[in-house]
């Protein structure tokens, strides 16, 4: 009788199963990472893109579109992948962790991929007494609030989203767009106070308000009551706002439970080094939404990418190093456009800004030492694509030619879409990746493009040309990219309108 021999790779462990996830088990695969890879996720559905999770409440992506990785593609790579998987506790001294239903897997790396958890805002009423939410009441945050949302929007006429953020207006369009009454109620003074300053948040509230969606900025709700057929969503100014439905999108914090009772340092998240490896134990890495580095935590896809690649790089033998990201904000849905860059409402330097009410336009752009450190845009994106190459490459700029940039249609031609010109930002593809696959089903698959923000499909489409079957374009909604460092002899072209085509 022979005897199988032991099995001395080395054993990976993912503790959750999201887009960060997903991205470094596709990093591990291209490096030939020859380690045991197994991937525990919460859900009992496979890791889907929560990005587009708005495009699907709005009818316009079918669920299964969403999905990044079927369980059949880990199985062709070796992978084992456990769906509706909850690990317990995390046994650092064993290097074990624990399900739920009392199994115990050995690890010699763990990652910890637990993304953010929806946070309930302090409103009386949400919860009932027997500790279930109001029927009323929808989280969205995953695919079954998603789903849920979706069941009851037909029997909808009004709806209330608490939160006047980036989430908070994707999913008020969403639900717009679907014929139910939609407003908003948001706490800060404007809507999107995290990223744009009063100016460009009441340009956008009035063209919210062109568009049939009522804000309430500066008001917050406090409880919610049995108003007879609807429901009453009662405002700290006395106002009550008669609704059928109230979506929480105001509120969320990285998952660090697991993470606290193993004894790892965590602030707000898993604090993180440059190896992305705990500051606690450097056999445990986390990435994505629950890791924290340099006292900053993100809530965007590109980051957690980034991450993603860089420790894949590690693990295979690399000297990856994380040092943050740059960010990208972006809203494009039907009458509205927003791009923020940066952080315009805090980075040091000089402030040039346009503000045009009527015409529903904001510009402001922050320049330190010549260069632009941060800019916000309402309402009026043809000049996204030039200020954004700008940024990303810290050109130095004249005196006159912020002002320029932000009052004048410039002159000068885009950058030709050569083959090493960058055309999604979020995964980083270039145009050249792009020529090399045969459909946009290849490209999705292939590279990741247009599965990120969306913003990047049109271009993608035009490199492909009429002769490939492309399916129509994937709505493009707010959401948060973030942009890497790139040299600056690297040619970037973002695609905003038309007018950016070469």
């Amino acid at each position: 009788m022979s005897l199988d021999k032991p099995d001395h790779r080395e054993r990976l462990v993912v503790v959750g199963n999201g887009m960060a996830t997903t991205r470094l088990v596709e990093e591990l695969v291209a490096r030939g990472y020859d380690g045991q890879v197994t991937v525990l996720g919460d859900e009992a559905v496979p890791a889907y893109n929560r990005i587009l999770l708005s495009a699907v409440l709005e009818g316009a992506h079918p669920r299964a579109a969403i999905t990044l990785r079927d369980p059949g593609w880990y199985d062709a790579e070796g992978a084992d992948l456990r769906l509706g998987s909850r690990v317990l506790e995390i046994d650092r001294d064993a290097r074990e962790v624990m399900l739920v239903d009392g199994e115990r897997l050995g690890y010699d790396r763990l990652v910890l991929a637990t993304g953010s958890i929806a946070t309930l805002p302090p409103i009386r009423g949400l919860v009932r007494m027997d500790g279930q939410l109001h029927p009323a009441v929808h989280a969205f945050r995953s695919l079954a609030d998603c789903a849920r949302l979706d069941a009851a929007v037909p029997g909808a006429d009004r709806a209330v989203v608490v939160g006047g953020g980036l989430l908070g207006l994707q999913v008020a369009r969403a639900l717009t767009l679907r014929g139910v009454s939609t407003e908003v109620v948001e706490g800060a003074e404007h809507l999107l106070s995290s990223q744009v300053g009063g100016p460009g948040g009441r340009v956008l509230a009035r063209d919210l308000r062109r568009l049939g969606t009522e804000a309430y900025p500066g008001t917050r709700a406090v409880r919610l009551t049995d108003a007879g057929v609807r429901s009453g969503l009662i405002l700290d100014n006395g106002h009550t706002l008669e609704t059928d439905l109230v979506v929480l999108t105001a509120g969320g914090r990285p998952s660090t439970a697991l993470a606290r009772r193993a004894g790892l340092m965590v602030r707000r998240g898993v604090v993180i080094d440059g190896r992305l490896a705990s500051v606690t134990d450097d056999r445990v890495h986390a990435i994505g939404d629950c890791a924290e580095r340099r006292g900053v935590t993100t809530g965007n896809v590109s980051p957690a990418w980034d991450q993603a690649g860089i420790l894949a790089d590690q693990l295979t033998g690399g000297d990856g190093h994380y040092g943050g990201s740059r960010s990208v904000a972006r809203l494009r849905a039907t009458g509205l456009d927003v791009a923020v860059l940066g952080d315009p409402e805090h980075s040091d330097g000089e402030v040039v800004e346009l503000t045009n009410p009527l015409a529903g336009t904001y510009r402001k752009l922050v320049v330190h030492g010549g260069v632009i450190v941060a800019a916000a845009l309402v309402g009026d994106l043809s000049r996204v694509g030039l200020i954004t190459q700008l940024y990303d490459r810290r050109t130095v700029l004249g005196d006159h030619e912020p002002g320029e940039l932000l009052t004048a249609e410039s002159t000068q031609p885009p950058p030709p879409l050569t083959d090493e010109v960058e055309v999604c930002a979020c995964a980083g593809v270039s145009a050249g990746r792009i020529r090399a696959c045969a459909d946009l089903d290849d490209v999705r698959r292939t590279t990741r493009a247009t599965t990120g923000c969306g913003g990047c499909a049109p271009v993608v489409r035009r490199i492909l040309g009429p002769e490939h079957p492309c399916e129509r374009a994937l709505p493009i909604v707010f959401t948060p990219v973030t942009r890497r460092n790139r040299p600056t002899t690297q040619p970037l072209y973002v695609h905003t309108t038309g007018k950016d085509l070469p």
